[in-house]
């Protein structure tokens, strides 16, 4: 069977900002440059080993209408909500919470110095599933897929389906996302198919690759938003650390304010009416 593969359809270089009390992050989808990839929001990527950049973490805080993916590959961070859930995600861990109708949570460093480095991804929900109740999936490092190759290239696999079976940790989201922590191997090739028409992302974490037939270079830092296709593939002439990331498109209309994502702005205003009245 004839396979297309995805080439770069836009280039984002990240936007330097901050958000809770003042943690300094690096902003990918949430901008002007890209408001939204439907599904996906917001990814943030968090990094620093100065302890003033991340100390303050996110402090409580409310969401309604969409999940948020929390990934760590350096630190500790301490979760808690309103509805008693409480742990620590450490490297190699994730959490994936539906906020659904609504719930208030914090995100504070579990540590004091040292590197804290991680990503976070707001996953829109359809409309009917903004109004569902509240739940979690949370993963410690060994719960999560890890998919060794004979190369040494090594693939943690949050959600999805590598092409070599492995299944990710995270299962029965609506959007069907595929979401892998990918280092590959000096001269290696990586190849991941995905639904033609899901919107994906390619972002380098550390080193540089080669994507596409056309070998299109991606330094590290920069992220790629692929044209449609079924088929990824890259190549890096060092070690290199990418997540790839890929959704089915909701196709709805978004209606967002701060911490709420809704469809229209009467259900905007209404969740904005329902945390001041204690609902949440």
């Amino acid at each position: 069977m004839n396979t297309k593969p995805r080439v770069i359809a836009q280039r984002v270089q990240g936007q330097p900002t901050s958000d809770g009390d003042g943690v300094k992050l690096t902003r990918y989808i949430g901008t002007q440059a890209v408001d939204m990839l439907d599904p996906f929001l917001l990814l943030d990527c968090f990094s620093s080993d100065t302890p003033d950049d991340y100390i303050r973490g996110f402090p409580s805080h409310p969401h309604r209408g969409f999940e948020t993916v929390t990934y760590l590959i350096a630190g500790k961070m301490r979760h808690k909500d309103n509805a008693g859930n409480e742990g620590v995600i450490e490297p190699g861990g994730v959490q994936w919470m539906s906020a659904g109708r609504g719930i208030i949570h914090s995100e504070m460093p579990e540590q004091i110095d040292g590197l804290l480095k991680g990503f976070q991804l707001w996953v829109n929900l359809p409309s009917s599933e903004k109004m569902k109740a509240p739940a979690y999936q949370e993963f410690v490092p060994a719960q999560v897929p890890l998919e060794q190759r004979d190369s040494g290239t090594q693939v943690r696999v949050v959600a999805g389906q590598t092409n070599l079976g492995t299944h990710g940790a995270v299962r029965n989201i609506g959007v069907s996302p595929t979401y892998l922590d990918v280092q590959l191997a000096a001269q290696d090739e990586f190849v991941q198919n995905l639904g033609f028409d899901h919107h994906a992302l390619v972002l380098v974490i550390e080193g540089q690759i080669q994507l596409g037939p056309n070998a299109e270079l991606v330094r590290s830092g920069e992220l790629v938003i692929l044209s449609q296709g079924d088929q990824v593939s890259w190549q890096s002439p060092s070690p290199s650390r990418c997540l790839l990331i890929a959704g089915q498109a909701i196709k709805q209309p978004v209606a967002r304010g701060g911490p709420f994502v809704m469809n229209t702005q009467a259900e905007l205003m209404q969740a904005f009416q329902d945390y001041r009245n204690g609902c949440f």
